[in-house]
Formats: C-alpha cells, structure tokens, sequence
C-alpha cells in the first residue's frame, strides 16, 4: 500500500493521454478532495468549472490560443508554425478539463489598499492548495493530469467563453486523464538546498 510520500514522489505532470474515458467518480472524488485544502479565514475561495461539452472545450481552446498568438506577436515573439493548432489540440481532446477559478464572495474585504492585496495573495494559496489536493487525488486514483496557467494570460476570454462573472478570476486549466507517456524523473533539490534554520542561508 503506497504512503502519501509514495504518492507524492510518483506524481507527474501529464500531457498526452489515452482515449479511454475517465469514470465521473474519480472526476467528482478528486474535485471532493479539492474542497478539504486548508484556505485562508476559511473562505474557500476557489470555484472549478468541469468543460464536458466538445464544442465548449473546441471554442475555449481555439479562443486561448488566439489570445496568446496575439500577445506572441504583440512582444515580438515569433510563434512555430503549427504551435496554435498543437495547442488547440491540447486543450481540446483532453478527456477531461478543469477550469480552477478564484473567487472573492468570501474573501474579507478592506477598504486599505495594501490589506486587501494581502487577502488576495491569501486568496491564490488557497486556491492552489486545492488544485494541488485535485492532483494528488488524481494521482492517487491512476489518472495523469497537469495544471496550466493558460487562463491567467487571458482572463477576458476565458470569462466570456465560460460565462464567468466579473468578481471571479479564471486562474488555470487542469487536464485529466489515463496517461499515454511517462516522463522522465526531473532531478529535484535536496531539502538541505532550500531549508534554512533560524536564519536565511544557514543550514539545516
């Protein structure tokens, strides 16, 4: 029986997978699972929107992507031939997209400037502590997924493709589904490289 570090060092970000559909329960288990991070004032700030129709996947992935070639072109970046369609590919035929969004419903408002960019940081910790229990839960139940900021770059599109409302932020695209690739093992830091004690800079 695997550890939640088993668990933790198997996890991988998947980009390609099989064709073979995902049971709703594993989808709706690791969406539950989202729910249990711990979040700021307990606020719960995140919202996730599950895209199941092909023609909403088809529409948001083809109108991301022509928001990011503008914003290539715009600073000058000249984008490969065949990288728009690559990417509406990906996003298109995932056997499962998530779209992880933020919400400030019942993130504590202040009328200080400096106290209300504090809560928003707040805000974005909690919502990527969900969307890594969303991981782990996938991970855990055999499945491949990988989390893209795509959404962050184009918050307007993505708005009006989904319907969201203007107080809620699109803030990443999770992909699922049953792994077609195995990536290999990235060298990681030992902790002794990134852990100080008492101070910066001095060892553990």
């Amino acid at each position: 029986m695997s550890t939640i570090k088993d668990q933790l060092k198997q996890r991988r970000s998947i980009r390609k997978y099989t064709i073979q559909p995902v049971p709703d329960r594993l989808i709706l288990e690791a969406l539950e699972a989202a729910s249990w991070a711990p979040s700021a004032h307990n606020a719960q700030p995140w919202r996730f929107i599950l895209v199941s129709d092909i023609e909403v996947k088809q529409s948001l992935a083809k109108t991301m992507a022509e928001a990011w070639i503008k914003d290539q072109t715009k600073d000058s970046v000249r984008v490969k031939q065949g990288e728009e369609d690559f990417s509406v590919r990906r996003f298109s035929t995932a056997p499962v997209v998530i779209v992880a969004c933020l919400s400030f419903e019942d993130v504590k408002q202040y009328v200080d400037d400096k106290r209300r960019l504090l809560e928003r940081d707040l805000a974005v910790q909690s919502l990527g502590a969900s969307v890594q229990n969303l991981l782990l839960s996938a991970s855990g139940n055999g499945l491949g997924a990988c989390w893209f900021s795509a959404p962050m770059f184009c918050k307007d599109v993505v708005r009006q493709v989904l319907g969201v409302p203007e107080n809620v932020e699109p803030q990443a695209i999770i992909l699922m589904g049953y792994s077609n690739e195995k990536p290999i093992v990235k060298q990681r830091k030992t902790f002794e490289e990134f852990c100080f004690q008492n101070r910066w800079n001095k060892p553990i």
